[in-house]
């Protein structure tokens, strides 16, 4: 299947959305009008974090919102759940705890 992204997630069906492309730690990523961040980010082939503790990759548990395992960053330091979040075009986000000087983001 050549020309697919070799991500964790292949998609089988509705190929036929608009694309819109996001950054994930400045990369562009390509998704589909509708897709979580979620999807966005593991069919791109990419990791959503890392453990808290001890390291490692993290890709969603889940995937409903619930167990917190999704977390990621907007350039602005906000968190958001990926599993739970729309991808919108433009979208700027990290998959590590912006700096000091960014997170937590202050209102």
């Amino acid at each position: 299947m050549s020309g697919q992204p070799t991500g964790r997630l292949r998609r089988l069906a509705e190929t036929a959305r608009a694309p819109v492309t996001i950054r994930v730690d400045g990369v562009p990523v390509t998704a589909l009008a509708g897709d979580t961040v979620l999807v966005a980010v593991l069919a791109a082939g990419r990791v959503l974090r890392q453990a808290d503790f001890g390291g490692g990759d993290r890709a969603g548990f889940c995937l409903m919102g619930a167990c917190q395992d999704c977390w990621m960053w907007t350039a602005a330091g906000e968190r958001l759940r990926a599993c739970t979040t729309p991808v919108a075009a433009g979208m700027d986000l990290a998959t590590q705890t912006p700096g000091e000087d960014t997170w937590p983001a202050h209102a």
